[in-house]
């Protein structure tokens, strides 16, 4: 994992540590304070009553239950962030981009001219730097007359083409972010709709404002789902971002690199055809 994930994670972490620390601070009577005020025992019944209420207000079904028809949505678009997060974490490195182990062999195949060797190592490697690379040679290769322009050309559009690549596999994180508020959103309109439906069919009486506000807290257990899958999502979206155009930077690097050795190449081609002709 790299070093910004792990600062994402520690600042999380700390947080909760945080608040954790400051809610058990309020739960403990500081010393020196008031005389202490005389608690009446909870009943053994009411106690087991509230412990029920609260496994089932954490309890999966009953987030199914009061979520509605926008839990299994919610649930997917989490399992969503979750695979791409690992994925991105694992695959968006520079080993993927760029090697040192491909630069340089490339620089020593083309200093001895050896295009097809650095034709068939390319082949072997899955570096987007190698892609470019053979992309060139093979037009190169397969166009002998043709002038170093055109294959500078021809390596700039695949390199633009890998670098969209690049962008567009982190998009899919940063669409999940977007999304998911959305949908958390459209479950509370619905979850409200819903209670305002079920308050005109039914009497409440003196317990109207009892039943909106029970209506009303199990809608907004949607958005608070959506906030909660989209926040992370963008925020690794991000890191994935910054670390995708650092790579993009490095990969223009490389190729600026080996098109100026070719160029060596071609102009000393060049020379030496211009002295064959003169003799």
């Amino acid at each position: 994992m790299s070093r910004s994930s792990l600062l994402v994670f520690a600042v999380i972490v700390l947080g909760l540590v945080g608040l954790t620390m400051t809610l058990q601070a309020q739960q403990t009577p500081a010393s020196g304070s008031a005389p202490q005020v005389k608690v009446t025992p909870v009943p053994q019944e009411l106690a087991t009553s509230q412990t029920t209420a609260l496994s089932e207000a954490i309890s999966f079904n009953t987030f199914i239950k009061r979520a509605g028809i926008m839990a299994w949505p919610l649930i997917g678009l989490s399992m969503v962030a979750f695979f791409l997060i690992v994925l991105y974490t694992l695959t968006v490195r520079q080993g993927t981009v760029v090697s040192d182990a491909f630069m340089n062999s490339a620089d020593a195949l083309i200093r001895k001219q050896d295009y097809l060797g650095l034709l068939a190592v390319c082949n072997r490697r899955n570096e987007c730097i190698a892609r470019i690379t053979a992309k060139t040679l093979d037009f190169a290769t397969r166009n002998p007359t043709a002038s170093f322009e055109e294959v500078k050309e021809v390596t700039e559009a695949e390199g633009n083409r890998q670098s969209s690549l690049l962008l567009s596999r982190i998009a899919y994180l940063g669409d999940v972010g977007a999304v998911a508020p959305m949908l958390g959103l459209l479950g509370t309109t619905v979850g409200m709709i819903t209670t305002f439906h079920d308050m005109t069919q039914k009497s409440y009486g003196s317990n109207a404002t009892l039943g909106l506000s029970q209506g009303v807290s199990e809608a907004l257990l949607c958005t608070a789902s959506g906030l909660v899958i989209g926040i992370p999502a963008l925020i690794f979206y991000s890191i994935f971002r910054g670390k995708v155009n650092r790579l993009i930077s490095e990969m223009e690097a490389a190729t600026t690199h080996l098109m100026a050795l070719l160029a060596v190449q071609y102009k000393r081609a060049a020379r030496a055809v211009a002295t064959r002709q003169a003799e």
